[in-house]
């Protein structure tokens, strides 16, 4: 009896050494990380998980029922993952960023189908600053017979400070047989026309512009043009939330036609 009782003064002084000021975990020391932003705009990709060099960064999660050793319940679920994975004009990790150890990296869209399962076809080669974000973009067209897809980074500059009677609008061109575009956006309460940046080649972006938070109609234009090549309507932006406008499709084509998706990076 005296051996077990030791045993547990021992096990009791622990715990209390444990839970000492000394033993604290300490969570005010500063995040540690690069943030990323994965998704897929390359138009006929196969769905795809994203992963950071070997490790699997995002996946889409499915549930199996099978009957149970228990009849009197009708099944139960357990965690699986989908061979479905972020389809085009999907991200990774429903937008959100994801935490990535900072420096030297390649980033990859793998196909997440039971058939190529873990074949990479995309993938970009780059570094990833400490407490910085970026948005990595699968783009441009699949090619289905060499099973590859273009794909580029860019860093999320966001405004040093955030002015939060204002909105944040950038503008990303994904689009590979397209012209340099300005991305425009007119306002339904003051019908004033503002350009978002400048002129935007395929895989840039421009910084964040700052505009008054409205409901707007969008377009873009070619460079020295007044004719729209894309537009989308009634889009709102709310006051101190940060908007990246990403132009996605085929220029010319109906069944891929181009479009503009508005997604909220902050």
């Amino acid at each position: 009896m005296t051996r077990y009782a030791s045993l547990a003064l021992a096990l009791c002084a622990a715990a209390l050494a444990a839970c000492d000021k000394n033993g604290r975990q300490d969570i005010t020391a500063p995040a540690v990380g690069a943030y990323v932003k994965f998704s897929n705009f390359s138009v006929g990709s196969p769905g795809v998980n994203f992963y950071a060099n070997s490790a699997k960064i995002t996946a889409v999660g499915s549930t199996a029922c099978q009957p149970p050793n228990d009849t009197t319940s009708v099944c139960k679920t357990t965690g699986t993952e989908s061979t479905t994975g972020t389809a085009y004009n999907g991200f990774g990790n429903a937008a959100l960023y994801n935490d990535i150890t900072p420096g030297q990296v390649t980033l990859a869209g793998k196909i997440a189908a039971a058939t190529d399962n873990g074949l990479a076809v995309a993938t970009v080669s780059t570094t990833l600053d400490n407490a910085k974000y970026y948005s990595y973009y699968m783009s441009g067209v699949y090619d289905a017979t060499n099973k590859k897809a273009d794909a580029f980074v860019i860093e999320d500059d966001f405004p040093a400070t955030i002015d939060y009677t204002v909105t944040y609008v950038r503008f990303v061109n994904a689009i590979s047989n397209s012209s340099p575009m300005t991305l425009y956006a007119k306002s339904s309460v003051t019908g004033t026309e503002s350009a978002i940046g400048g002129s935007t080649a395929y895989k840039a972006a421009t910084a964040f512009v700052a505009i008054p938070p409205a409901v707007y109609d969008l377009n873009t234009r070619n460079t020295g043009s007044t004719t729209n090549v894309i537009t989308r309507t009634a889009v709102s932006f709310v006051a101190g939330h940060v908007y990246t406008i990403t132009a996605r499709g085929i220029i010319g084509s109906t069944t891929s036609a181009p479009a503009l998706d508005n997604t909220a990076n902050r």
